[in-house]
């Protein structure tokens, strides 16, 4: 619980990090006052809305206005939408949720298990036809891969929808793209922590001891081999928000990443603060919870 509490503590400090960054980079790039009002502003109005904005003051001080506002959960009004950000971005949190779910679930079930038979078959042909595809994976691009996705299956078959969020078959094409993602590094992940646990004293132990390699798979190896990739899981949350991000402008699926990417194109600050919000208080929350399952996997852990 100590340490539980120490570390929810600890939640504000990156995320004010990360959206002053982000605040200081939007200000610096240029001045929205332009798409508030659009080409026909008059300087008068400029100038009304500017002060109003507090866009007349040093970076510094906008950042001191728009702290104050946050902390009473009040992230500006959306330029494209007309509406509090907060809840513009609220609505989009749900679609990525899923999609970063079934994503991430995808390339446990298919990496962690390809990774512990290129351990188990090391040097044979599953560990080399495996490791190959896991290195062609991990040099794949995202995009590119969607694109080849949506020129075979949805143009050239016609076998799903190129875009959109729909049915289970609209989940097909995102989730596929995004796992692919992260598949190459779980494989060699699992396969170097495996191979590594495989050779501890207590495993070559437990088998001149009559365990046979099932069994010594099953309660020795797995066990003491999951920890790095349960840290894995915590490290790939940032590629995998990067691969949404992505995924979501491929496919059109209405999402944090999209409607981000969006708000960028249109300057539009009030949106891209709260998204960014949102995504690093996920990540953050996400790695908090990886640690805990370590602690609660491996007694080293709470000892230390």
């Amino acid at each position: 619980m100590r340490y539980l509490l120490r570390r929810l503590l600890l939640v504000p400090v990156p995320l004010i990090f990360v959206i002053a960054f982000v605040f200081v980079v939007l200000r610096l790039t240029g001045d929205p006052v332009a798409i508030y009002l659009g080409l026909d502003a008059t300087p008068e109005q400029e100038a009304v809305l500017r002060a109003e904005l507090h866009l007349d003051k040093p970076v510094f001080v906008q950042f001191g206005y728009f702290l104050s506002d946050l902390v009473q959960g009040d992230f500006g009004t959306s330029i494209q939408f007309k509406r509090a950000a907060m809840d513009v971005v609220m609505e989009r949190l749900g679609a990525t949720l899923q999609l970063l779910t079934l994503g991430l679930s995808l390339a446990i079930l298919l990496g962690i298990p390809a990774g512990v038979a290129c351990a188990v078959y090391k040097d044979k042909l599953p560990d080399f036809v495996l490791s190959v595809l896991a290195v062609i994976g991990q040099s794949m691009p995202s995009f590119w891969l969607g694109i080849l996705l949506i020129q075979l299956f949805a143009l050239d078959l016609g076998w799903l929808p190129t875009s959109g969020r729909g049915g289970v078959e609209h989940l097909v094409l995102p989730t596929v793209t995004l796992a692919t993602f992260l598949i190459p590094n779980f494989i060699l992940v699992t396969r170097v922590s495996v191979l590594e646990t495989m050779r501890e004293q207590f495993v070559v132990t437990a088998r001149a001891r009559g365990a046979g390699a099932a069994r010594a798979l099953w309660r020795h190896v797995l066990p003491n081999a999951i920890n790095p990739v349960v840290s894995l899981i915590g490290l790939q949350l940032g590629r995998l928000m990067g691969g949404a991000v992505i995924t979501e402008t491929i496919f059109a699926w209405p999402g944090v990443g999209r409607l981000m990417v969006s708000a960028i194109f249109q300057r539009d600050v009030p949106i891209v603060i709260a998204s960014v919000f949102i995504v690093a208080i996920t990540i953050i929350l996400a790695n908090l919870l990886v640690d805990l399952v370590q602690a609660a996997i491996d007694p080293r852990i709470r000892l230390r």
